[in-house]
């Protein structure tokens, strides 16, 4: 029977037998030991397996999870962003003296045994009998390589990760079967390579690239002797000897390596002592990770860059396919980010909005023909402090947005396009009174129709009493007469517009079909600025609509092999004819040189654009284009709770917040920023009389009556479409309508052909 040591322990022998029966390591002497025999063990116990031989025989190794880089158009870096945070990189590219530091202080006779070490084993067996525990383990550098692989094969999944480190006789030969493969197939030199770039240094850092890079803002190429055995050191506890938490255990460890790397001859004793004397020597670069790190605002481009990624078949059947590419990284995704726009936008946010104001602002700019995103930014920071948020302003709620904000009258402009493409001329005139009732019925799509209540009529009115009309188009849609549109849309029908509105890309923001109601011609439904600014691109482009786009091409580096991913491009499609989006350009130019829109005019380079507030003023906008550049600005309250009422917003009091009065400027200084030094060009303009070029409103006529080829009377006339002929695109009053002296029998004045009432004969 075996003695008891003094003190009633139990001897070395029984430590032994306790060792090799529990102990993490006794799988692993068994199989090494027995490895010949040990299909014919039987082990059967919980969490083993029957054999060695039924173990599969091709263990790949894992594509190893590393950061991502988002660059802007330019090449320029946006932000890294990670699962986790890993640069690989060759052995020759990792510091001799990290080579030495790790193979000491974890097998030390890496060079020479095989996948097992023996002798190994042997000194771990003695060193931890004599010492009472689990002192020392034998798991090779290559055995410590497999259940790294099955770690990174876990990633962030907490039960796979459990099974990939259970203590189990079962666990350990399968990573001997593995070691013993991976021996032959790459040999020593990239074992300690994979091991190197796999293994986790605490800090966020995996790898010993991003290792180097976090303890010493330095690559691992150039790490120091003691550099290397401090990191080294990190290996097996990266957590107790942290030496950001705790620079005294750090050290004590350090300089443990740097002992061992004496013991076996890597360095003299004179250079370990030396060593151990300086001090750690750290220069900690912070973690980063993720789109808060982004520059020049763009973290919210860049957290819409990660949702296309996660939301686009492009990348992957499914999104659980498309999630694994994204978080096991290693691509270089360049994006369509102008760093001028981006720029340009974030100044001009900073000096009209301060981010601790009771409303935010949120801006885009997207490029005509092409649906590429140049610049995305708002008032509050991406972050999770005070006054930031994580919600992205700009974007629909299914790409990481909000609900979406009512735009206000600028949609009307989508109503005008849908008018114009189904024939109504630019000329059009409604009497547009200051106060009216919504028209009812009017027709919806499928046949069906919209109908108020008859004995509780919803009404409206313009902004100022003032306004009332008759109006053309022109003139409506310069100073946003509300009475007009809501008349243009009881003409047209509501389905005309939804279509419209649907060709040029123009949803609702949470995802819901935009109502049917002739409500629609003021904004009522909530939109992105995204939305806005894409939509108001296809003015720009004369009528082609393009899908958003923010990726021009991705590069994904496997096994140190960089392939590219298809990458979703952008569609095009006529949404209206050239000469309605001219049309539309025509108007929309007015609005800034002569309508409400005048504080968002761009000087000498022609710009087109429309405000909008909502009822209430939850919000105001302006979006606008140039024939390169489209661009929408929103301001509001995210919550839909504050007024913009008698409020301070960047500094400046504001009884009323429009559309023009803050929305307008930060659009106007964004575009300037952002089309310095690009070319001026110009609109194909259409020509749209006003009504006092077609007469002289005295109402005076030439005995004739005949009007010009846009319906306009030759000196005045009487009526819209003349006595007797008519203009040949329809009538229109020239300025207000005489007070006749005599009785005129209803429906006698009127034009024929296509003048008169036929298509727009309106009283004046």
């Amino acid at each position: 029977m075996p003695k008891k040591r003094s003190g009633g322990g139990t001897s070395p022998v029984q430590l032994a037998a306790k060792f090799l029966g529990v102990s993490v390591l006794a799988g692993a002497v068994m199989a090494g030991i027995a490895l010949p025999a040990a299909g014919a063990l039987g082990l059967a116990a919980k969490g083993s397996v029957k054999g060695f031989d039924d173990i599969p025989a091709n263990l790949q190794s894992p594509q190893l999870s590393q950061r991502t880089t988002i660059l802007d158009s330019q090449g320029g870096q946006i932000a890294t962003v990670y699962s986790r945070d890993r640069t690989v990189v060759d052995l020759k590219d990792i510091s001799p003296y990290m080579q030495k530091a790790l193979v000491a202080i974890e097998d030390s006779r890496f060079y020479q045994h095989g996948a097992i070490d023996l002798k190994g084993v042997l000194r771990a067996l003695n060193q931890n009998a004599q010492s009472g525990g689990v002192a020392q383990g034998a798991s090779t550098l290559t055995q410590q390589l497999v259940k790294n692989y099955f770690v990174e094969e876990a990633g962030d999944d907490p039960t796979k990760v459990a099974q990939a480190t259970q203590q189990t006789v079962g666990r350990k030969i399968r990573e001997l079967k593995y070691a013993i493969q991976i021996e032959e197939k790459l040999g020593k030199k990239k074992i300690l390579e994979n091991y190197l770039n796999i293994t986790f240094f605490g800090q966020q850092a995996y790898g010993v690239e991003a290792a180097s890079q976090r303890y010493f803002s330095k690559h691992a190429k150039d790490l120091s002797l003691q550099e290397s055995a401090l990191l080294a050191g990190l290996v097996q506890s990266p957590t107790r000897y942290d030496p950001v938490n705790d620079a005294t255990e750090a050290k004590k460890r350090r300089n443990v390596v740097l002992q061992r790397m004496a013991d076996v001859h890597d360095i003299t004793q004179a250079e370990a002592d030396k060593a151990k004397a300086t001090p750690l020597g750290l220069h900690v670069s912070q973690p980063k990770n993720g789109c808060i790190t982004a520059v020049k605002g763009a973290g919210f481009f860049c957290d819409y860059v990660r949702e296309v990624f996660l939301n686009n078949p492009s990348f992957g059947k499914t999104q659980a396919d498309r999630a694994k590419i994204w978080n096991r990284g290693g691509l270089t995704i360049r994006t369509t980010l102008d760093p001028q726009a981006q720029e340009s936008v974030q100044s001009s946010i900073k000096k009209h909005v301060y981010k601790s104001d009771e409303v935010a602002t949120a801006a885009t700019i997207v490029e005509p023909g092409t649906g590429k995103i140049l610049a995305m930014g708002q008032s509050r920071p991406y972050g999770f402090g005070k006054n930031e948020t994580q919600i992205n302003l700009s974007v629909d709620k299914s790409m990481g947005g909000g609900a979406g904000y009512q735009p206000g009258s600028t949609f009307k402009p989508i109503v005008a396009a849908a008018a114009i493409e189904g024939g109504t001329p630019a000329t059009q005139e409604f009497p547009s009174p200051y106060e009216m009732a919504y028209p009812s019925p009017v027709s919806i799509c499928d046949g069906k129709v919209w109908k108020d209540d008859p004995y509780k009529p919803t009404t409206l009115t313009n902004e100022d009493e003032s306004e009332h009309g008759p109006y053309s188009m022109k003139e409506a849609t310069a100073k946003s007469v509300n009475t007009y549109y809501v008349q243009l849309i009881g003409d047209i029908g509501i389905c005309p517009v939804i279509d419209m509105a649907k060709k040029m890309g123009v949803n609702r923001a949470d995802g819901a079909a935009i109502n049917q109601a002739p409500s629609i011609a003021l904004g009522t439904q909530e939109m992105s600025p995204l939305t806005m600014a894409s939509a108001y691109a296809a003015f720009a482009d004369r009528g082609t609509y393009c899908t958003p786009v923010a990726i021009e091409s991705i590069t994904q580096t496997v096994a140190n092999q960089k392939k590219s991913l298809p990458v979703p491009k952008t569609t095009c499609s006529r949404a209206m004819s050239e000469t309605t989006a001219d049309t539309i350009s025509t108007l929309l130019k007015g609005v800034v040189e002569d309508g409400t829109g005048t504080p968002a005019g761009l000087g000498s380079r022609p710009s087109a654009g429309k405000t909008g507030t909502t009822d209430n003023r939850y919000a105001a906008w302006f979006v606008g284009y140039t024939p390169n550049m489209a661009g929408a600005v929103w301001v509001g309250d995210p919550a839909h709770k504050r007024q913009m009422k008698s409020i301070r917003i960047g500094g400046v009091w504001n009884d009323k917040v429009y559309g023009g009065q803050v929305p307008g400027p930060i659009w106007r200084d964004m575009m300037n920023g952002a089309l310095q030094n690009k070319p001026v060009e110009n609109f194909n303009l259409v020509n749209i009389p006003d009504r006092q070029d077609r007469g002289d409103g005295d109402g005076h006529g030439d005995g004739h009556g005949r009007g010009n080829d846009n319906g306009g009377l030759a000196n005045g006339g009487l009526t819209g479409g003349g006595l007797t002929d008519g203009g040949a695109n329809g009538g229109q009053t020239g300025g207000g309508f005489p007070t006749p002296s005599f009785s005129i029998p209803e429906g006698w004045i009127q034009g024929n052909g296509n003048g008169g009432n036929g298509n727009g004969g309106q009283r004046g």
